[in-house]
């Protein structure tokens, strides 16, 4: 995707941090700030997951649906062995 220009502001003691990083690890402050963003969402999508798998194990339908499933797949995996 091609990058996008954007304007914004940080407190002084985390523009010091960031700087100091960009210098010591000769990386540009917008891959640093890009890569912890990255690794943001991605905890967000986890916490999510984890958040969504806790729904459906409370969901009736959705155990034995899963249950079910792992009773075919038993089957298909012993019919495989033979």
């Amino acid at each position: 995707m091609k990058n996008k220009v954007f304007t914004s502001s940080l407190d002084g003691c985390v523009f010091e941090r960031l700087s100091t990083y960009s210098i010591k690890n000769k990386k540009p402050k917008n891959k640093i700030i890009e890569e912890a963003l990255n690794l943001y969402f991605q905890e967000l999508d986890k916490i999510e997951y984890a958040k969504s798998f806790k729904e459906m194990s409370k969901d009736k339908e959705m155990i034995e649906l899963a249950e079910s499933g792992l009773g075919d797949y038993n089957l298909i995996f012993k019919n495989y062995e033979k």
